[in-house]
């Protein structure tokens, strides 16, 4: 197992006094992107296993310069319909309890902000003001479902950023993941926490959405099926 690292508070002032934007940020994936494979196709292109979309790509297509485990506090959930996956989406509410296990990825701004375009199934087109996110804590861009940007922190001195519905978890429906969209998931907090199977497995069938799907036996053998 690693552990993980754990965020540095935010500094409100720090970022509301800057008159030019930050270079660098942690995109701190708690979904499919969790795992290096799948982000690599928000980076450079393509279709992912599993998916029935090609993504377009960032106008910068590098790797990240480094990567870290992370845990936000909140919950993961599940609701809506995913056009790409079908089943529900992975969301974060960041006021509910306890704890959730994402994977921090050092992007540069446009390539956080070309993710942030393709998770709307918008094209890259330019860079996105962090001000409001980084000075208050989240920021709605927009109506969407991952339109709504929030920081729970700093990394090695860098802000900390992921995006996420404007509604909580218990504002909506919950709806169970389809298969390939939940083994995603699972193989990315292994790859990233390193979690026994049966312990990835015990955190996600607790998960509003997932939990009136799938038991935990299910999601192991799901995991077993994947290897």
């Amino acid at each position: 197992m690693t552990t993980p690292r754990a965020l540095e508070p935010r500094e409100p002032e720090r970022y509301a006094a800057r008159t030019a934007p930050v270079a660098l940020v942690w995109y701190a994936a708690y979904g499919s992107n969790m795992h290096p494979e799948r982000l690599g196709h928000y980076l450079t292109g393509g279709r992912p296993p599993g998916g029935r979309h090609d993504h377009p790509g960032c106008r910068d297509p590098r790797r990240p310069a480094r990567s870290a485990p992370v845990v936000l506090r909140g919950r993961l959930y599940f609701a809506t319909e995913s056009a790409l996956w079908t089943g529900g989406r992975a969301f974060y509410d960041a006021d509910a309890d306890g704890e959730l296990p994402a994977h921090a990825y050092l992007l540069t701004l446009s390539q956080f902000s070309d993710i942030a375009a393709q998770e709307m199934h918008r094209a890259p087109s330019g860079d996105l003001d962090l001000t409001p996110a980084l000075t208050h804590g989240r920021a709605r861009l927009g109506p969407g479902r991952y339109e709504t940007l929030v920081c729970p922190g700093l990394l090695d001195g860098h802000p900390v950023l992921t995006f996420t519905a404007p509604w909580r978890s218990t504002d909506v429906p919950p709806n169970p993941p389809a298969p390939a969209y939940l083994r995603h998931i699972a193989a990315g907090i292994i790859a990233a926490h390193g979690w026994s199977r049966q312990r990835t497995a015990e955190y996600l069938a607790a998960c509003p959405g997932v939990n009136a799907r799938w038991s935990v036996p299910e999601i192991v053998a799901l995991l077993g099926l994947a290897q």
